[in-house]
């Protein structure tokens, strides 16, 4: 019986330590091959062979879970889909990669590539306005929490042509109200624009637009107080100019002729150089 022990555990021994040994032989084979076709992703990517690379990419990750590579790979899959327009895809993909590897230091260039994705399905200012919200969060929740990146002053820079697109698509929608005669939702339409669009280029004519409709309506009140505040702070513009005509018919801008122009700059420059006017 003793001896049918020994033997016993010595076979449990040397069966262990083929597992262990089978083991270390099996994961440097596995990370060979997850680094090979990771390797071969970036060939076919590189070739812009998009949808084969991702599959290369996937199949990488599958071999090494949890790990650099994995890591690297499920980021590399997201970008691909985006190459190719997956845009939703390429979110999903993106957002999996960010919850299943929170500590990886690209985290910031997959939120990035997050916001790029929502910001490339922006649609004309004439369709639908859903696209242009996502973007807007999507860009402002990347602003705040990775503001010092290099990313971030091309997303500020892209948040400001979306803002403006916003403000566009909210003028269009108030024009179209105002051809059909609805005065109230063009003037809804018109408000948003001046109290939550007031740094594009779109509320000078929003003020305006309102300066004509509270006339049209008999608001004159409402009229002359928009009216002083395109006067305040746009008082050069061609829309100021517009309003004032309407509630005053008599009124003429003053004309500032090239030559009167030229004559306080120019000339008048050229006159000391050569000495006319000493």
């Amino acid at each position: 019986m003793r001896l049918l022990l020994i033997f016993l555990t010595s076979l449990l021994f040397c069966f262990s330590c083929t597992k262990k040994q089978s083991s270390i032989e099996t994961n440097p084979s596995n990370k060979q091959q997850a680094i090979q076709i990771y390797q071969e992703g970036l060939e076919a990517m590189n070739e812009g062979q998009y949808f084969v690379a991702k599959k290369k990419f996937d199949r990488s990750e599958t071999l090494l879970p949890q790990t650099k590579w994995a890591a690297k790979s499920a980021l590399m899959s997201g970008y691909c889909l985006y190459s190719i327009n997956s845009h939703d895809e390429s979110i999903i993909s993106l957002k999996r990669f960010i919850k299943t590897y929170p500590a990886d230091p690209n985290i910031d260039y997959a939120n990035y590539l997050i916001a790029i994705n929502y910001y490339e399905q922006i649609l004309d200012t004439e369709k639908d306005l859903e696209p242009l919200l996502l973007s807007k969060i999507s860009i402002e929740n990347f602003l705040k929490k990775f503001p010092n990146t290099d990313y971030a002053m091309d997303l500020r820079f892209k948040l400001d042509l979306i803002i403006n697109q916003m403000a566009a698509k909210e003028l269009s929608i108030a024009r179209y109200y105002i051809d059909n005669a609805k005065w109230i939702p063009a003037i809804n339409r018109l408000k948003i624009i001046v109290e939550n669009y007031d740094k594009t280029i779109f509320v000078e004519e929003a003020l305006f637009r309102l300066v004509e409709i509270y006339h049209r309506i008999g608001l004159e009140k409402e009229a002359k107080s928009t009216a002083v505040l395109l006067g305040y702070n746009y008082n050069s513009s061609e829309w100021y100019e517009r309003s004032y005509k309407i509630l005053n018919s008599d009124y003429k801008p003053p004309k500032i002729t090239k030559d009167n122009e030229d004559e306080s700059l120019v000339k008048r420059t050229l006159k000391k150089i050569i000495g006319l006017d000493e």
